[in-house]
């Protein structure tokens, strides 16, 4: 059976997105306990969650974010943030897949969108009718992230002549989350052309030419499928090289708004995560009753301190997350320094929690018995996603030193 017909069987009985997202506040708790029992297999083994995917494209949630006159469910970024924090509390592999394709449909509904429209609302019917999913493929073996810098070793190349004429992609990517299930890949490359140029190709999942190396062995999020992908000169259609620009169009960046969702988005996942940890640890010490205490452990006041702790830092979280959710909803991102520093702050804030949480544990958080140790590896991934602490210090203090020259400030 072919990675996308798994995703979802015909059987399936699929809301409408735009109905579903009225019944969120019933439907998301039951999400989370089911994606929760699933979760430590899904980790053990490195389980693509085929299983919560379906789930998901059943309740219509694949296709939230994708516009109502596509058929999807308008998701603003306020809801998409809920159901993504909500996949993330019981199984975070899961939302990171939902989450590349929430920022590759919301990608396609910005203004500034150069794909043609009839490959755009492809890639949106798709996710509508079938729970297609879609990710962008950019990191390399020698380019690492293009976020820092540098043109892709993945070359398409013009062959043919007049209506035989086509591109042929040939190139190598690392960390291609969900691979297992997506439908379209989204390939950062260059062109051979005299002028050369760069962007994205779009390529179908089931073009041929396309191996993927299972090579994802990973600390955490084991479940994402993140695995290499290789290309050997596959063929496209012209009109595939969707948004293919001179490499200097590329140096001004990301737009505040796509800086500002997949902060919210990937925020919202890795404090899902610390709060589940939470949760757990809570349970933990109500319930924990040691002999020599003959009372919880909850009962005790430097307990009571250190989640008051932990609550402290999703509490910080949690008002982070709404101010830029705020913001960007309304049209005024804040910019992309600023965003980064959101994120630099909840990710900090998440590991934290999860760390107080194995120090008040002991044993019992280290244990593979237990969900907590797993919390924790898939917390600490939270550090890898652009943008990267070292960016994000470095450009916040480049725009202190600017604002000052010019005699201002940044606050």
């Amino acid at each position: 059976m072919s990675a996308n017909l798994r995703v979802v069987s015909s059987s399936s009985r699929r809301v409408s997105p735009a109905l579903q997202l009225a019944s969120l506040d019933a439907l998301l708790p039951e999400l989370t306990a089911h994606f929760a029992e699933r979760a430590a297999a899904a980790d053990r083994d490195a389980l693509f969650p085929f299983d919560n995917l379906a789930e998901l494209q059943t309740h219509g949630l694949i296709a939230a974010v994708v516009p109502r006159s596509a058929g999807g469910g308008a998701a603003s970024l306020a809801t998409a943030r809920r159901i993504v924090a909500s996949v993330a509390r019981g199984e975070p592999s899961t939302a990171l897949v939902l989450t590349m394709s929430y920022l590759v449909h919301r990608g396609l509904a910005r203004s500034e969108s150069r794909w043609p429209a009839h490959l755009r609302d492809a890639v949106w019917r798709s996710a509508v009718d079938d729970g297609a999913l879609a990710n962008s493929l950019r990191v390399e073996p020698e380019l690492g992230s293009p976020a820092r810098g540098g043109l892709p070793a993945t070359v398409a190349r013009r062959v043919g002549e007049g209506e035989g004429e086509i591109w042929r992609l040939s190139g190598h990517k690392l960390y291609t989350t969900g691979i297992p299930g997506l439908r379209w890949l989204l390939v950062y490359a260059r062109t051979d052309e005299p002028e050369q140029r760069v962007g994205v190709f779009l390529v179908p999942r089931d073009a041929p030419g396309i191996r993927v190396v299972e090579s994802w062995d990973h600390l955490g999020l084991r479940a994402s499928g993140s695995h290499e992908v290789i290309f050997d000169n596959v063929a496209l259609p012209l009109d595939h090289a969707v948004d293919v620009r001179a490499p200097a169009e590329w140096a001004v960046g990301p737009e505040p708004d796509q800086v500002a969702w997949m902060v919210a988005l990937l925020g919202a996942l890795y404090d899902g995560v610390a709060r589940a940890a939470r949760d757990w640890l809570v349970d933990f010490l109500v319930h924990r009753v040691p002999g020599s205490l003959g009372a919880p452990l909850s009962s005790l006041q430097r307990v009571q301190q250190a989640v008051g702790e932990i609550d402290a830092l999703l509490w910080a979280n949690a008002a982070l997350l709404d101010g830029l959710v705020r913001a960007t909803d309304a049209d005024a991102p804040p910019s992309a320094v600023e965003s980064g520093l959101v994120k630099h702050n909840l990710t900090s804030n998440a590991i934290r929690a999860v760390e107080l949480a194995l120090q008040l544990s002991g044993n019992h958080g280290l244990s593979r018995h237990n969900p907590l140790e797993r919390h924790y590896r898939n917390v600490l991934c939270s550090r890898i996603h652009t943008p990267q602490n070292d960016s994000i210090l470095t450009a916040a203090g480049k725009a202190a030193f600017e604002a000052f020259s010019a005699g201002g400030t940044t606050r």
